[in-house]
């Protein structure tokens, strides 16, 4: 330690008994081991999320779609997997879509069961992340509606989680991907390899934390992805057209790579000479031999990549792989990465997966993956587009892997607004408690309701009925609705609202029947994002809207007990904007789309100020943007793996719920916004079954009924 001199001794003791922290200067007068560089950002702390939640498996896509009860017994697929007869994968890995915080996901895989069975795949080889460094970024989604577009505004999860990540700019950046970068290091297979996609905005900020997560001797490359684009005259500067790939490997001494080639210029095609046999060569001075030798082009295996990548454009407006997904990335981008760092067979990883691009790009080039995004418009995205690959490679007799889609079956509270870090702990629990109440009581006054105390599940009530109060900031759960109806039974309570920003995937109708069965009446309802706009609140404008439902036909066959399930309705009860707000603040000759009440309606102002409306979902099929049908729900249980709290060893516990398993399915593309109303007659064993049907809507939100069918035993219906 550095010798300090008195009055530096006397400014520590005042820091010191005021209860402040010391200024910078004294890390390096009171400690002689000390980094010469170091990153430093507001709010920086070593502590790094160890939470263990439980995985549970909503859907199974084991088949990209049967088109008649044959296909369920593929032959060529028993040789990658071991099935039974309904084409069910059984042992292997599974590929896994997860919704969710990706900080609870990743601290879930690196310290949950599910680690083990990673390593047992060799651990992650691969993982590339393009993470939201845009600080303003609109992650708005344009939907095609008719010949229309309507843009979705981001839900309320996705705009907290991005208020997070850039609240209080670069700082907010930097604590939110420096957590994640520990755990992804720390789950990263010893010759593992890391791509993080980014721009100018925190290229600079990214390589001094990867620096210091993964260690300067780490640093594999920077990539510059030079792209087209129709170049502007900008202000005093050139234009930015280019992002960056930083890449860092676990191990300086072993990881995976394989050099990548590209077809040669034309230019430097031209500096090499024919010969009489036709055959393209050239002289090379070779020092070592003293002299020339010729080289032949049909020889040489390509021009080497180097770290300049500008022969790969971005995905235009009509290319195939198109998504119309704002973030989504070329799949030769990625195609690039995966091959040049990873080996067939080999786990990748992406945690922001956005479009899904990753995760198709590995399916197609024979890696087993990972992927995880908060958004439910990107896991629905992205779900529709592994279908595509699936039936890309059934078509071409190929092998395809099945993927399931999880979610985090118990979620940890987090602050919904931030609480001061600098407060200590018993003052952060007050403040927390604060903002919890404040938020509360602000729902509850959107909704209406009178605020009740006594109930431990209970926030408010409302025309005879309780009012539970989902979290801002995670989505309503199977576990706070049980929690809902042990209370209702204890009390004898029978009519309950429950309010969310959002539910679980495949939380109902399953939740809702359990509760009618003991006579509870449980009507759930989304809270719009208008209860924060405080003008709204104050003139009642607020507009809570239900869940959408779904009604089903079913269709048998005598001769074999075949069934077909037929769509015949889906209700929808959404609002985001309103009628009467557009023709307000709309300017002459403009025009806005608006949801009120499952309407989606085109308000237009001529020059005249004339106002006109155009109603734009012309049927209720306009809502649908994919169903899909389980012919046999109840047949498979969901299984969590949970830590036995005496023993210390996971155990298999059945959740009290089933999966979902996909085996027929339609959906719009933006090739083909065609959709099947009716499914491909299944058959069916001999007595009850469950059929369960699946639809998503056009925002990625997913609605499930269940209707029972009986099958004789000579066929048809009982």
């Amino acid at each position: 330690m550095a010798k300090l001199t008195e009055p530096e001794q006397q400014e520590i003791a005042r820091f010191i008994a005021a209860g402040k922290p010391l200024p910078d200067k004294y890390r390096f007068l009171l400690f002689e081991d000390k980094r010469e560089v170091e990153l430093v950002w507001n709010g920086k702390t070593s502590e790094v999320c160890n939470s263990v939640l439980p995985f549970q498996v909503i859907e199974q896509v084991d088949e990209p779609r049967a088109e008649k009860p044959e296909d369920t017994k593929r032959k060529d697929q028993e040789l990658l997997f071991s099935l039974d007869g309904r084409g069910r994968q059984l042992k292997g890995w599974t590929n896994k879509l997860i919704w969710g915080d990706n900080k609870l996901i990743l601290s879930s895989l690196k310290n949950g069961p599910l680690r083990e069975e990673i390593e047992k795949q060799g651990g992650l080889k691969l993982i590339y992340i393009d993470p939201p460094f845009d600080v303003g970024a609109d992650f708005s989604m344009d939907i095609e509606i008719g010949g229309d577009t309507f843009t979705k505004k981001p839900n309320i999860l996705e705009e907290i989680a991005y208020r997070d990540t850039w609240g209080k700019g670069a700082d907010s950046f930097i604590t939110m991907i420096y957590e994640r970068l520990v755990l992804m290091r720390d789950l990263l297979a010893v010759d593992g390899t890391i791509y993080i996609h980014c721009d100018w905005r925190v290229d600079h900020h990214l390589r001094q934390v990867l620096d210091e997560v993964f260690g300067r001797d780490n640093f594999l490359n920077e990539v510059i992805w030079g792209y087209f684009s129709f170049k502007r005259k900008t202000a005093k500067k050139f234009p930015q057209k280019h992002d960056d790939i930083i890449s860092y490997r676990k191990s300086k001494d072993q990881f995976i790579w394989h050099t990548q080639f590209k077809p040669h210029s034309e230019e430097y095609l031209k500096r090499w000479k024919t010969d009489k046999n036709g055959r393209r060569y050239r002289d090379d001075v070779n020092p070592t031999a003293g002299g020339t030798r010729i080289i032949y082009l049909d020889e040489v295996e390509g021009d080497i990549v180097d770290s300049v990548w500008d022969d790969i454009p971005p995905v235009n407006p009509q290319a195939l792989e198109r998504v119309d997904y704002p973030t989504q990335k070329p799949e030769a981008l990625l195609e690039r990465i995966i091959k040049a760092s990873s080996n067939e067979g080999d786990l990748v990883a992406d945690f922001f997966c956005g479009a899904g691009t990753t995760a198709a790009v590995a399916e197609r080039l024979g890696r087993r993956w990972i992927t995880a995004d908060l958004g439910k418009f990107a896991i629905h995205t992205t779900r529709k587009r592994l279908i595509g690959v699936q039936r890309a490679l059934k078509t071409d007799g190929k092998d395809y892997r099945a993927f399931e889609i999880l979610n985090l079956g118990k979620y940890e509270r987090q602050h919904y607004i931030g609480v001061n870090p600098n407060l200590r702990e018993v003052e952060q629990q007050k403040q927390l408690a604060a903002k919890e109440a404040a938020f509360l009581d602000l729902i509850l006054r959107a909704y209406r309701a009178e605020k009740t105390t006594g109930f431990a599940s209970f926030h408010g009530k409302r025309a005879g009925r309780l009012v539970a109060v989902g979290p801002v900031n995670l989505p309503v759960t199977r576990l706070f609705v049980e929690e809902i109806i042990l209370e209702c039974r204890k009390k004898h309570i029978t009519k309950v609202d429950i309010l969310g920003f959002e539910f679980e995937m495949g939380l109902f109708p399953n939740v809702l029947d359990e509760a009618r069965a003991k006579g509870i009446d449980i009507s759930p309802k989304y809270i719009p994002a208008d209860v924060f706009d405080k003008r709204a609140v104050e003139k009642n404008q607020v507009v809570f809207h239900d869940v959408s439902f779904i009604e089903v036909k079913s269709h048998f066959k005598k001769n074999n007990g075949a069934v077909a399930i037929e769509l015949t309705d889906f209700s929808v009860f959404y609002s985001q904007d309103s009628i009467a707000n557009a023709e307000a603040e709309l300017k002459n000759k403009g025009s806005r789309i608006v949801v009120e009440k499952g309407q989606i309606v085109k308000v237009s102002k001529d020059k005249d100020g004339i106002v006109t409306r155009e109603m734009l979902t012309k049927t209720w099929t306009d809502w649908i943007d994919y169903w899909s049908v389980d012919f046999n729900f109840e047949s498979k249980k969901e299984i969590i793996r949970v830590k036995n709290e005496d023993t210390g060893e996971w155990e298999e516990r059945w959740s009290g719920d089933f999966i979902f398993e996909n085996e027929w399915q339609s959906f719009r593309t933006k090739k083909d916004r065609s959709l099947e109303l009716k499914s491909v007659f299944h058959e069916c064993a001999p007595g009850r079954h469950k059929i369960a049907v699946k639809v998503v809507d056009i925002f990625g939100n997913d609605t499930m009924t269940i209707i029972e069918a009986g099958i004789g035993k000579a066929g048809g219906k009982n």
